[in-house]
């Protein structure tokens, strides 16, 4: 169980550096995908139903919040959703 969290805790930290290495779109935006409710607080990459900015998120996974991953890792990260469920 602990090897279990401990994957899972690496695998978001690394999406969160994603996240955080480049806020703009990416160079091939196709092949990326916008993952909701993964985000640690004010780390989200654009746009919560409060706000239009990046970096504006209140709470870690906010289901608002989004990050971009490349696609077919949301459904992968545990809390992870191709859809805004707010």
């Amino acid at each position: 169980m602990r090897t279990s969290k401990t994957m899972i805790s690496t695998a978001v930290s690394s999406l969160i550096a994603l996240g955080v290495a480049g806020t703009s779109l990416p160079a091939n935006a196709e092949e990326m995908e916008k993952c909701f409710g993964i985000a640690k607080a004010g780390k989200n990459d654009c746009q919560t139903a409060n706000s239009s900015c990046a970096g504006t998120s209140v709470k870690d996974g906010q289901k608002d919040a989004w990050l971009f991953v490349p696609k077919g890792t949301c459904e992968k990260v545990v809390g992870g959703s191709l859809k805004n469920s707010s």
